[in-house]
Order: C-alpha cells, then structure tokens, then sequence
C-alpha cells in the first residue's frame, strides 16, 4: 500500500451529485458538488443530464489529485430509482426516481399471486421499481418496451457509461422488484410481469466488486485515467448506513435528507418486522430491514421556498431566534410531510401531506418548526418499527445533512424519546463510497475492516425528561390527527 494512493467517491443525490478524493487512510482531500434541479430525481428526472452534471463534478476533481498521487479506484453510491437503455447504451424517455410510481396500481391490479411475489422480493408493499414501469409502459408505450436493452439504476446507468459494462449490486437489484431478495437472483416468475427476461437486467454483483474500467471515451469527458477500476457500489441509504454503523446487529442509522433512510443490520431474514423492507447488506451474510420513509427533509424544503425563505438553510439560520422560542406543539399548529405519500412504515402512496390548526398567532417559524417536528415524527413510527421491546434505550445513529444542527439532534432525542447519536460525518453516504473504494481497490481486506479503520466519532444527545414527555403525548395526538 502505498501512502500516495487515492479513490474516487461519488454521491449521486436527488439533489446534488457530489464526489470527493480520499486517501488510503480515509482522509478526505478534495469535494466538489454539482446542484440537480428541484423536478429531478424524485420522481422523474433526465437520465443524460444526470451524466452531464457527474462529468462536470469529475473534471473538478480530477484536476485536484495532487501530484505524484495515483488514483486507485472509483465508487458511486445513488438514489434508488430506474433507467432504461437501448442497445446503444441511450436513456428512453424519462428515468424513474424513488417516488415514482407509474405501474404501480395496474400491476397490483393483475399480480397473480402478490403475497409469494412480495415475500420473494423482501417487502411488504408495491411501491414502485422498474417490474411495475415496464409492466405499464406495455400498454401505454409499447415502442419504448420493446427498445429497452437493459433495465438499471441510476448509478448503474451512470457505470455503464464509465465503463461500458451493464451490471448492478445485489443491494440496487431488490428495488427493481425482480429479484429474489435472499437468493440474489434474478428470477423469471416476477420478472414475467414486467414483459421481459433475465437477460434485460444486469448480472448482480456485491458493492465492492470491479465491475469495470473507465473507457478511453468516458476518460475524455471526465477527466479520469483510463482503465481506473470502478467498483458496483450501492444504494445511498445502505452505503450512508455502512459508513457509520459497520455490520453491528441491532444498529439502527438514519440517513437524513429529502427522506429519512432508517436501517437496521440484522443476522437472519426471519427478523424482519413485517412492515419493513428487507435487502442483502453491503457486508455478504449480513441483511439489512428498514426502509425510506415519505418526505421529511423535502417538506422543510418545501414549506421553506413556499415561505419565500430559500433554501431551508438559509430558512432556518433567517428564522433562528425566532425557532428556538416555539414551544413544543409549535402552539397548536400540526402536519403531515407527506406530500408524495408515507412509505416506511405506513406504505400508503396516496396520503398526502396536510396543515391543521393554523391560526392568525402563527408565524412562518411556527410553520417550519411543525415540519421539523412532523419529520420528527415520521422517524419515530420507523425506529419504533424497528426497534425490540427489549431494546428500549438503544441509540439511533443520525447522520446526513440535518444532522449538522444540534437543535434537529435534540428535537430527535426528545421526540424519540431515546439517545441519538450524531456522526460527525454528516456526509455518510460520500465517506461510504469512499469505503467502497477502498476495498474494492485492497486498500482494506473487506469493508467491516475498513469501517473500523474510520468510525467517525458521535456526540450523543438525550431525551430531556419533561421535553421527551410531552412529545410523547404530542406523538400520540399527531397519529389520531393523522389518521
């Protein structure tokens, strides 16, 4: 090993793709950060200017690798979600975001036996993925089905144009609705909905294997070395996850951002609450249950621009003084942050968001204080999901870029009524492609070793007793409102 060598870590967000140079040690030398627009990557987004804004972020980072470094590897770590290629490698139509659902209603309609397709794909509800859109597009656009050459996600769609080569992870492979979620294969009798076969999704790979080298072409436009290795990566939630707990039983992470990605590592698919998804973790023979719930952080977002305040930094740092004299209840006023559905671990897409007991005393930091609440909230019904009854205090560690405010830290002790536990690496995700990396380039000799070799230290905050209780009376008339 030698003490110049450097990866490559690439976060494609739904809204920003960022990349970073880190060393062999985990040091982070360079970051460079390219915003996507507001309708992309949520739903649907354009899948050729999602490459263009990775080539634009990868030229300023390869013009930063300092001299006399030697560039090992690169890693992505992406959004969940669907692109559909033809044989020339060119997106058809519009790609598909977390939140998109087309296909979702008719295939449910017409599923023959949906209970084994479920249990076999690991989760408790249809809420998307690319078997449901390809299912739709055969009778709504027929043309584009017949053209697709290869179904992949986002950072698969974003390999392929690196490397050429079509492949996935095993992690990404579970959100299709395609794959045998405890076999890791992909299997004819759910793929059958979807008009298409095996030999349309990409071989499945675990996170840290070379799936590839960068092109001649693809180094021209992004300033890579040809031939870099690039590994298959993950999923951002499960990647962000693995950054900061490791393949530690029982942890239960949240990755903060437009949605809150909860993730609990378990031993055995069987300890799978119902209600939650289950997926193969980055780390083989480890499995993973949880889920993304509906918008939390993109509600704040949204209430934000709404108000005309920005972005919701900017919102909130405006709006500081004002924010901290809210007492808890935000004085009578509530909602809903589901503005694009619940989905851990209510799993109900047509939900939607709702604002109740307004009032002329209510000001816009009254508004945006009940947003951060309600996200608050969203996050309790998942942790309490996953969480045992004998597991009463356990911590839940947050990370992400909420993460970065002590007064989110203590709004989520209190209203969790536990320990959060706050990663100093609010860029989790990012740090755990980088972990990737590593390994996949033998920096390290398998991810658990390398997480070990970088745990970022966490500040622990605890729920303040008369603040934690009457949140937890708050909850519980949140959820009858709600409902």
């Amino acid at each position: 090993m030698a003490n110049d060598d450097v990866v490559c870590a690439v976060d494609v967000g739904t809204s920003a793709v960022r990349a970073a140079l880190v060393t062999h040690d985990g040091q982070r030398l360079f970051d460079a950060r390219g915003e996507r627009g507001p309708d992309e990557g949520a739903e649907t987004f354009d899948a050729e200017r999602l490459w263009d804004g990775l080539c634009h972020v990868l030229r300023h980072i390869t013009s930063s690798v300092p001299a006399g470094s030697r560039l090992r590897c690169l890693a992505l770590a992406g959004h969940v979600g669907h692109v559909l290629v033809d044989e020339q490698s060119r997106p058809l139509g519009r790609a598909g975001g977390w939140a998109d659902t087309r296909g979702v209603h008719e295939m449910a309609a017409r599923w023959p036996d949906p209970a084994t397709a479920l249990h076999l794909t690991g989760r408790p509800a249809m809420t998307g993925g690319a078997v449901p859109l390809l299912h739709w597009l055969k009778d709504n656009d027929p043309s584009l089905h017949r053209r697709t050459r290869w179904v992949l996600a986002p950072k698969d769609f974003l390999v392929l144009r690196l490397t050429g080569q079509a492949t996935t992870d095993v992690t990404s492979a579970a959100y299709t609705l395609g794959s045998d979620v405890t076999r890791q294969v992909w299997d004819p009798r759910l793929l059958a909905a979807a008009g298409k076969g095996p030999e349309h999704f990409p071989p499945q790979h675990a996170a840290t294997d070379i799936v590839g080298a960068v092109t001649p072409a693809a180094a021209d436009t992004t300033g890579l070395p040809s031939g870099l290795p690039v590994a298959a990566g993950g999923p951002d939630g499960a990647v962000g996850a693995a950054a900061v707990a490791g393949p530690a039983p029982g942890t239960v992470v949240d990755v903060a951002g437009t949605t809150d990605v909860l993730t609990r590592v378990i031993t055995s698919p069987d300890e799978r609450p119902p209600a939650a998804v289950l997926n193969p973790y980055l780390t083989p023979g480890l499995w993973t249950c949880g889920g993304a719930t509906g918008m939390t952080g993109g509600a704040l977002a949204y209430w934000a621009r709404l108000l005309g305040l920005g972005d919701p930094a900017t919102a909130l740092h405006r709006l500081g003084p004002d924010l901290r004299a809210v007492p808890p209840g935000s004085a009578g006023l509530s909602m809903s942050p589901l503005l694009t559905g619940s989905r851990f671990p209510g799993w109900n897409q047509k939900e939607r968001g709702r604002l109740w007991g307004l009032g002329e005393h209510h000001s816009a930091a009254h508004v945006l204080h009940a947003a951060q609440e309600a996200a608050a909230y969203v996050v309790r019904q998942a942790v309490d999901t996953l969480m045992t009854d004998d597991s009463p205090d356990a911590p839940v560690i947050l990370t992400g870029g909420p993460s970065r405010s002590p007064a989110v830290a203590r709004l989520r002790a209190d209203v969790l009524g536990r320990p959060v536990h706050v990663s100093s690496e609010a860029d989790a995700t990012l740090h755990g492609a980088a972990l990737l990396a590593l390994v996949a380039a033998r920096l390290e000799p398998d991810l658990p070793t390398a997480q070990t070799h970088s745990t970022p230290p966490a500040r622990p905050f605890l729920p303040q007793s008369p603040v934690a209780a009457r949140y937890d009376q708050l909850y519980r008339q949140w959820l009858q409102a709600k409902d």
